[in-house]
C-alpha cells in the first residue's frame, strides 16, 4: 500500500510521511472518514491537496473488489425536489466515504436501461432509482449484477429496498382538500410520467366516488412547463364560469395555470382554485401564493443512503421499505 501511486507521481506513502501519520491512516481519510479523527483528517486532506495527491481508486477498487462508487439515477435535476433529495443523498455517503455518479434518465423507460447497462459495466457497489416500475431487462440486469438497490419517490413492491410514497394517496387527498372547501367542479393537469399520471388517477377516482364533475383533465408532455400549464388553462377558458378545483401534477403546471388565468380575467381563488405539487420556491412567490403538496426530499436521500451504506457494511436493514409522509401546504389559491 505505502508504494501505490495516485494518478500522478505523488504516492500515498508521501502523503503519510508529510502529514505524520501511517500509510493506512491517509488510506482510511480517503475510504472511510468515519474511522479516523476530524482533526487527523483534516490534516491529511490539507497535505493531499498541497501535494496534488490523486488516489487511484480504480486500482483500489480492484484490489479490494470496490469501487466506492454508487450510481444514482434520477429523471431530471430541474425539479427542486430531485435536486434537495440528490443533495441529502451525496451528502451521507461523503461521510461513509463513498461518491455517487449521478445519471440523468428523462422519462423514457429505455433510456433507464440504457444507463443501467453503462453504469453497472463501471462496477458501482450500489445504484439508486428513481420509481418503482422498470423493464424486464433492468430487472434482469440488477439481479445478476446483486448489489444493494434502492427504489425512491414512489410506492410498491421493491426490487430490494424503497423509500417513498403513495402518489395516488397524494391525489386523493388534494380532491378531498377541495371537497371539504365546497368545491364540485374539477380539473387536474399532469405530466405523462407514471407517478404524474398516479396523482391524477387518485384525484380523478376521489371526485368521481364524491359525485364531482370533472371538467378537463389533459395530459401534457414531461417533463411539466410553466407554458404547458398555461396552454392547458387556456384549452379549459370555455368549459370554466362556475367556481372550479384545478390540481396540477407539478407547480410549475399551478403557476402557468394562475398566469394565464389572471390574463383572462378569472379570479383565483374565487373562481378557480388551484393546488400543485413539489412545493417549489415559485409557490410562495407567485402572486397569488398557491397550495402545493410537499414531500420531505431530503429526508428521502437521507434514507436512501442509510439503507444502502448498512447493506454494503453487512448490516441488516431492518425495514425494506420506508413511507415518508406528504402534506398539503396551504395557501391563497385555495
Amino acid at each position: 500500500m505505502g508504494n501505490r501511486r495516485g494518478a500522478g507521481g505523488v504516492r500515498i506513502a508521501d502523503v503519510a510521511a508529510a502529514a505524520g501519520v501511517a500509510p493506512m491512516t491517509v488510506s482510511r481519510v480517503i475510504n472511510t472518514p468515519d474511522r479516523v479523527t476530524a482533526d487527523t483528517a483534516a490534516k491529511v486532506r490539507a497535505v493531499i491537496v498541497r501535494l496534488g495527491y490523486v488516489p487511484n481508486l480504480i486500482a483500489g477498487g480492484l484490489s479490494s473488489r470496490r469501487s466506492r462508487m454508487i450510481a444514482a439515477i434520477v429523471p431530471t435535476i430541474a425539479h427542486p425536489m430531485f435536486t434537495a433529495l440528490f443533495d441529502s443523498f451525496t451528502e451521507a455517503l461523503r461521510g461513509a466515504g463513498y461518491q455517487a455518479m449521478l445519471s440523468l434518465s428523462g422519462y423514457a423507460p429505455e433510456r433507464e436501461e440504457e444507463l443501467v447497462r453503462a453504469l453497472l459495466g463501471r462496477r458501482p457497489d450500489a445504484i439508486l432509482l428513481t420509481g418503482a416500475e422498470h423493464g424486464a431487462a433492468t430487472r434482469q440486469m440488477l439481479a445478476e449484477a446483486a448489489i444493494p438497490v434502492v427504489e425512491i419517490f414512489d410506492a410498491g413492491k421493491p426490487i430490494d429496498m424503497l423509500v417513498g410514497f403513495d402518489h395516488e394517496a397524494i391525489g386523493v387527498a388534494v380532491a378531498e382538500y377541495f371537497l371539504v372547501r365546497g368545491h364540485a367542479r374539477f380539473a387536474v393537469f399532469a405530466a405523462g410520467d407514471a407517478r404524474a399520471l398516479a396523482r391524477r388517477r387518485g384525484f380523478a377516482a376521489r371526485v368521481a366516488l364524491a359525485g364531482g364533475v370533472l371538467i378537463g383533465d389533459p395530459i401534457v408532455a414531461a417533463p411539466s412547463t410553466i407554458a404547458a400549464g398555461r396552454a392547458a388553462l387556456r384549452a379549459l377558458l370555455p368549459m370554466l364560469g362556475e367556481r372550479a378545483a384545478l390540481f396540477c401534477s407539478s407547480d410549475l403546471l399551478a403557476f402557468g395555470a394562475i398566469v394565464e388565468a389572471r390574463a383572462h380575467g378569472v379570479d383565483v381563488p374565487g373562481g378557480l382554485g388551484v393546488c400543485g405539487f413539489g412545493d417549489f420556491e415559485l409557490g410562495a412567490a407567485s402572486e397569488p401564493a398557491f397550495t402545493t403538496v410537499t414531500v420531505e426530499a431530503a429526508r428521502i436521500g437521507r434514507e436512501a443512503a442509510s439503507m444502502l451504506l448498512a447493506r454494503l457494511q453487512g448490516t441488516a436493514v431492518e425495514r425494506g421499505v420506508v413511507q415518508v409522509p406528504f402534506r398539503i401546504v396551504e395557501r391563497a389559491s385555495t
